[in-house]
This record gives C-alpha cells, sequence and structure tokens, in this order.
C-alpha cells in the first residue's frame, strides 16, 4: 500500500549503495534513457552537489539532482545550483512528492549560500510548469532549441527536445510566499478574466478531443507602446497522450509554440505563472507579463 505523503520520508543520498538504488529508478521512470552512473552521483555530491530520495519505509519512490555550475552578471560569474533531475515512480506520482523533493533542495542551496537554482524543463508539459511556476515560483525568459538533441527515450522520442531554463531565486520574496505554510490559494482562470487579462490564442478540439492551435493575437506584443501588461497563452493539458496518439499534432505543437515563446522573450516578456484547470476537458495557460508580476504574489 502507497503511505500518505506525510509519511514518505525525505533523505539526504550519500552512500555508494543508496545511489546504486537512485540508478535502479532512473530506468524505471525514464526508461530507454541512459541513467546517471551511480560513481557519477557520487562524485558530484562528494564535491557540492545535492541527491535526496523520497522514501517509502526502504524503497527509493523518486530522487532529486543536481550540482554546481556558474552564472554570468554584470559583476562577473557566480556560482549557482543546476537542478538536474527530479523523478518521481509512476505508482508515486500526483502526490506532492515531487515538491517536498525541490522543497528539501531549496533548503540544502541555501545552506550553500548559493541564490539561484536553474533547470530546465519541456514547456509543452504542464505538470511539470504548474509544479515548476505556479507553485514553486520560478520564472522563465529563455528557451533553448533542441536542447539534447534527439532523445530516445520513451517520453521524448520523436519531437525536437525543446527546453524552457527556469531561475529560481532561493532567496526572494516571491519564492518564500510559494513555499510558505500559508501559500496563496490555486488561481483559476476566472481571476485573470476578471482582472481584463485576454488569452492571447485559440484551440479547437479535433475529432480525437486534441486541442489544435486556431489563431493567435501576437501582433499585440510587437509594439511597446500598445503592449499588454500581462496576457495568457494555452498550451496542451496531456502532451505525452497527444503524442501517444498524435504524434503529427505534437510535432505542430512544438514548432508553433517555440515560435510564439520566441517571440515574447525576444520582446521582453517573462513566464511568471501557470494555471491549470481540471476536468473532463482540461485546460493549461501560462502567464506572461512584462517584468515579474502575477495575481496574487
Amino acid at each position: 500500500m502507497v503511505k500518505k505523503i506525510d509519511e514518505i520520508e525525505i533523505r539526504i543520498i550519500e552512500s555508494p549503495e543508496d545511489m546504486a538504488a537512485v540508478e535502479e529508478l532512473e530506468v524505471q521512470i525514464w526508461p530507454g534513457d541512459d541513467p546517471v552512473p551511480y560513481h557519477m552521483l557520487l562524485a558530484v555530491v562528494h564535491n557540492g552537489g545535492v541527491l535526496a530520495g523520497a522514501y517509502d519505509g526502504d524503497r527509493l519512490v523518486g530522487f532529486i539532482f543536481g550540482f554546481l555550475g556558474i552564472f554570468e552578471t554584470d559583476d562577473g560569474f557566480k556560482v549557482k545550483h543546476c537542478s538536474h533531475q527530479l523523478g518521481v515512480h509512476p505508482d508515486y506520482q500526483d502526490r506532492g512528492i515531487g515538491y517536498r523533493l525541490k522543497r528539501a533542495q531549496w533548503q540544502l542551496v541555501r545552506q550553500q549560500g548559493l541564490e539561484l537554482i536553474t533547470w530546465t524543463y519541456d514547456p509543452l508539459e504542464s505538470r511539470n510548469a504548474y509544479l515548476n511556476l505556479a507553485k514553486l515560483g520560478a520564472v522563465c525568459n529563455t528557451y533553448i532549441r533542441n536542447e539534447y538533441g534527439e532523445m530516445k527515450d520513451a517520453l521524448n522520442i520523436g519531437i525536437p527536445s525543446d527546453r524552457f531554463m527556469v531561475h529560481w531565486w532561493v532567496n526572494s520574496q516571491r519564492v518564500a510566499q510559494r513555499l510558505s505554510r500559508e501559500s496563496r490559494k490555486r488561481l483559476d482562470l476566472a481571476h485573470f478574466l476578471a482582472a481584463d487579462i485576454e488569452v492571447i490564442n485559440t484551440t479547437t478540439l479535433n475529432a480525437a478531443g486534441w486541442p489544435v492551435p486556431k489563431e493567435d493575437r501576437m501582433d499585440k506584443i510587437g509594439n511597446r507602446e500598445s503592449q499588454i501588461a500581462m496576457t495568457l497563452f494555452e498550451i496542451p493539458s496531456d502532451y505525452q497522450g497527444m503524442k501517444a496518439g498524435d504524434i503529427e499534432l505534437a510535432r505542430e505543437w512544438r514548432h508553433y509554440s517555440r515560435t510564439i515563446f520566441e517571440l515574447f522573450f525576444h520582446h521582453g516578456y517573462l513566464v511568471t505563472d501557470f494555471v491549470f484547470l481540471p476536468g473532463k476537458n482540461p485546460r493549461s495557460y501560462y502567464v506572461l507579463s512584462q517584468g515579474d508580476i502575477t495575481l496574487g504574489g
């Protein structure tokens, strides 16, 4: 029996034996991909990296792994934490374990005196977008085309590996609010529409029930004088299901959204939030704004 979320224990992983278990779990989470070998995990952890696991009793059911990197500022280069992997066993997903692992990473990296954690994720994966942006408070203005080249694992095969790189400023008020015990209430699309914030694109459902891009109003963001301060951009809510059911439509969404996000970022927009509406036909929306703003902090 899977335990309740508060019975799952988060522990720092340091021993070679526990790292071998991480390698085994990687294969279960990302079938077909090459796992990071335990000796590499060991070398990274012994040199400033972070590796933590989620345990159901003695069973490892999730982990988070990252290493030290650098980023450039006006004052030269500084050290940051590069969060490389966050994985949860399929039987334990959608239970808040990923959030708890990220929170543990946040605490450990702050203890190291660092101010920034970065990582990449597929911008069409709504589950990851909701965790990274709405729950954790990361922001993004960087789109990377085909970041990992042609990937052969079951989750990514056949689609260009485009990625967002998000920035998680661990000492910021935004992040502190999202990770506090009294974090903000979940935002609905209605909250944004009530504030006169428009959805900049429209979609229609095809015969199989998948959303198809219809039209957009990207002309609204190009002129600085009439540029909208905040807008919403809809993406598919189940991109993995779409890839399995209609790979050509999934590729269309990749290239369409690539064009849109690159235009947004070129015109100075920042991804600051994410809205997910559950239901029979779930909907997913990115919040993009001029500056680090969103509704509700």
